[in-house]
């Protein structure tokens, strides 16, 4: 078993990043927090860490479905694909935390590269979450209602600029994302 040490903590981010109310996706980050893992710095047992978090707002009726996705040079390399929030209750800026771990497992060129990622999105909105006080938080595991897969192919030896995006499906809610740090562990 090999051990793994700290390459780099490529950002944190000490600024909020944009309030989203459109539906569609839309990087999540602030400018300052988007930064580049140099060519054939990620190998094979490369361990990538995010994590971040912020509030976020939706309606009972209508709250559509929210995402996060990971992208290294444009690529998704990681989504937790649709989560459903709360149908009971509206939620006001709530917290929320975001957490994903993801290990390569192939490098090369074009898109062979790829991780294999699971992850947490914790939140009051979430559907399942009690009606009534105490309301609590849930849990959601990443990919949401799905089999952990590996994500999509990226190209290792080139430069990537590290991207986390949201998605809402309709334009009902609003998603801020307050902090944001990204590590590398080989």
């Amino acid at each position: 078993m090999s051990k793994q040490t700290w390459v780099e903590t490529i950002i944190t981010s000490i600024a909020d990043g944009p309030t989203i109310t459109a539906a569609g996706a839309v990087t999540c980050l602030p400018a300052a927090a988007k930064q580049t893992i140099q060519a054939n710095v990620i190998q094979i047992g490369t361990e990538l860490r995010i994590k971040a978090s912020g509030r976020v707002s939706t309606v009972i009726t209508t709250p559509g479905t929210v995402r996060y996705d990971v992208r290294l040079g444009g690529n998704v390399v990681f989504d937790s694909l649709a989560i459903l929030p709360d149908t009971v209750a509206a939620h006001n800026t709530v917290g929320w935390v975001l957490d994903i771990q993801m290990i390569c497992r192939a490098v090369g060129s074009g898109t062979s590269a790829n991780f294999f990622g699971q992850g947490t999105w914790t939140c009051e909105d979430i559907l399942g979450v009690p009606a009534t006080a105490p309301k609590g938080v849930l849990t959601a595991i990443l990919p949401w209602n799905s089999a952990p897969a590996v994500g999509g192919g990226f190209d290792s030896t080139v430069t990537n600029l590290l991207d986390l995006f949201f998605t809402q499906t309709l334009g009902t809610g609003s998603m801020t994302l307050h902090n944001f740090s990204a590590q590398l562990w080989n």
